[in-house]
């Protein structure tokens, strides 16, 4: 019975910071489907314009998530620590470093914005390329709020709260929508209607959170020394933060090339990747908020110096992320009748789209956690150059290289491509189970 006492965190704790993630991760996607629903409305050259943007706009925001993770991990080992004192300098730095990256990225769109749109996208409809320029700009400018916003979020995280960033989030996309409607269906503003609303929304969510986070009461809040730079603490962050911002940036890329390779296979094909893609996310939702709690549950255990307990976490979550993972993959599947149902496309395109999926979500119950949530551990114990490189490797090697081999020369196509990316993950659970298994991560586990 003592044991348990001194356990990190309950059933119920676990309970408390992952059920909000889940509901955000699900509440992103599905809004996300809303907005680009309601942007189409403004026709195809705004749709297109958005979606170009769209791609820039991702990149950019992995790169505020993984600063935001290293703070996160940061924070939580100082609390596991029992250093508040420090996890409340770490809060300052993070917020203070996250707003002066986010500020030179949104210096930098707006000023080359023409340069960045026309290198991306040559040969582009001037009407399109219009409309890009518009939600560039706009877009750009919330990049200061959007980055606020995560390294708050993750801080709340951090401290084993995620329904706060939950209830804020809900109030941020329902301001989204309810924007998008007013701009884009009632003032007929286009694009520059959906930037506003987007814009608006993270203003409000960003002011929010950093006024909740200012609560002396917290465990961990920010202060008055949020302006005072401290060069030690920003670059535990950035040691942490900067190889997954590259990972992410690589992944993003990487996707591209992987879709401009099925663009060679026909207007079926593309349908079908696209319709696959929809879906087949759907049943990694819960394993993607898994893969936030594993940051905060093992960086708290690290800091604690207790890697029995970091041990008996990572089993017990993993067994979890299964489950649930599973669970979610299993309803993907099982609804496949349905869901392919409405959409209105060829039978064709809707059989590979079902071929597709059965790939992703069917190997995805047995290697996506080990692939996904796995490496976090690692993350979270400071060891992250290796999954960072494991992952560029990987994505090279399997994701693209393969699917020129299997997709193209094979002749498999789509199929030979989503193969492809198996393959990867299959690498990836092999790499970072070894890693895990070996123990090298906590030698690297050091405040």
């Amino acid at each position: 019975m003592e044991q348990k006492r001194k356990y990190l965190f309950t059933n119920q704790d676990l309970m408390r910071l992952i059920a909000p993630l889940i509901v955000e991760q699900i509440l992103a996607v599905t809004v996300g489907m809303a907005d680009t629903m309601m942007v189409s409305s403004a026709g195809e050259a705004a749709t297109s314009g958005v979606s170009l943007v769209d791609m820039i706009n991702n990149l950019i925001i992995n790169v505020f998530a993984a600063v935001s993770t290293g703070g996160a991990v940061v924070a939580s080992q100082y609390l596991g620590h029992e250093d508040r004192q420090k996890a409340r300098e770490s809060a300052n730095q993070l917020v203070l470093i996250t707003g002066i990256i986010a500020i030179g990225i949104m210096t930098l769109c707006v000023a080359f914005r023409k340069g960045l749109l026309g290198g991306l996208y040559q040969g582009v409809e001037p009407d399109v390329m219009r409309n890009a320029l518009i939600y560039l700009v706009l877009s750009a400018l919330s990049y200061p709020f959007l980055a606020v916003y995560n390294s708050c979020a993750a801080l709340f995280r951090s401290m084993g709260n995620s329904e706060i960033s939950m209830q804020v989030s809900i109030i941020m996309n329902a301001i989204n929508v309810a924007g998008n409607a007013l701009f884009i269906f009632g003032m007929k503003w286009g694009v520059a209607g959906a930037a506003l609303a987007s814009l608006i929304a993270r203003m409000v969510a960003c002011v929010i959170l950093f006024i909740r986070l200012c609560d002396k009461k917290l465990t961990i809040s920010i202060g008055p020394g949020i302006f005072s730079w401290n060069g030690a603490m920003i670059k535990k962050i950035l040691h942490i933060g900067i190889p997954g911002g590259v990972e992410n940036s690589i992944f993003q890329l990487g996707r591209i090339l992987v879709v401009s390779i099925i663009a060679t296979f026909g207007t079926t094909q593309i349908a079908a990747n696209a319709v696959a893609n929809n879906l087949d996310s759907m049943g990694v939702l819960a394993g993607q908020a898994m893969n936030l709690a594993m940051i905060t549950i093992v960086g708290r255990c690290v800091g604690a110096g207790d890697f029995g307990q970091a041990d008996y976490y990572v089993k017990k979550m993993m067994k979890l992320t299964y489950l649930i993972n599973g669970i979610c993959c299993g309803m993907v599947l099982a609804s496949l009748p349905l869901t392919l149902g409405l959409y209105g496309l060829s039978e064709e395109t809707l059989q590979l789209a079902a071929v597709l999926v059965l790939i992703h979500d069917g190997m995805g119950i047995l290697l996506w956690p080990a692939s996904f949530t796995l490496p976090n551990v690692l993350r979270a114990a400071n060891d992250v150059k290796f999954p960072m490189i494991v992952s560029i490797t990987s994505m090279i090697v399997f994701r693209i290289g393969l699917s020129y081999v299997i997709g193209v020369g094979m002749g498999l196509g789509a199929v030979g491509v989503w193969i492809a990316m198996v393959a990867d993950w299959v690498a990836r659970v092999i790499c970072f189970a070894g890693r895990y298994r070996s123990g090298k991560w906590k030698n690297l586990a050091v405040l």
